[in-house]
């Protein structure tokens, strides 16, 4: 039994959901958003609520039962308050600017790098913070991953694209081999 996917989804006022077969429709002030299920797991509407269930038994069922709830939960979490990521930016002559909709990065590399904005995903940048922001999470931290893979933290200097609070493990650097004799 699936610990996770035994819970109920709680259905906000502002939130209107479809179901149809095995694909789920769920509207709120922010957006919509559309998940097709495996055959292994069934989705029900009671009493304001939404129900994870599973269907077939097979030997995967446990697992997609609980990601299944998890990935609705977060659909409708993003619909009502939306994500967001925070990316600091690390390193002399390293900025980041908007032209347009599109994120500009200086890197340190001989050209700027552009990034144009996907549909859903929203970029604001204040001095050395780059916010990420939409109504799919999955989107959103994938667009934060592949800016933070563009010049990921040096851990001997610490320059670099990281996420804001992650902690970065500096190394100690080479030492001189005829020093300490």
């Amino acid at each position: 039994m699936s610990r996770i996917g035994k819970k109920p989804i709680e259905i906000p006022e502002n939130v209107n959901v479809e179901i149809s077969d095995r694909t789920i429709k769920i509207k709120g002030p922010k957006g919509e958003l559309v998940y097709t299920c495996r055959e292994e797991i069934g989705i029900e509407i009671r009493d304001k609520k939404i129900y994870v269930v599973p269907s077939k038994h097979t030997k995967k069922t446990k697992a997609f039962w609980g990601l299944t709830r998890a990935l609705i939960a977060n659909m409708v979490k993003g619909v009502t308050e939306g994500f967001e990521k925070k990316l600091e930016i690390r390193g002399v002559g390293y900025r980041a600017s908007l032209e347009g909709d599109n994120l500009v990065l200086n890197l340190g590399f001989s050209h700027p790098i552009r990034i144009s904005k996907p549909e859903g995903i929203d970029f604001r940048v204040e001095k050395n913070i780059i916010i990420v922001s939409g109504i799919d999470k999955q989107k959103v931290g994938q667009i934060a991953a592949k800016i933070r893979k563009l010049r990921p933290p040096d851990p001997y200097k610490g320059k670099g694209i990281r996420y804001v609070g992650e902690i970065i493990i500096k190394k100690e650097g080479k030492k001189a081999v005829g020093a300490s004799q």
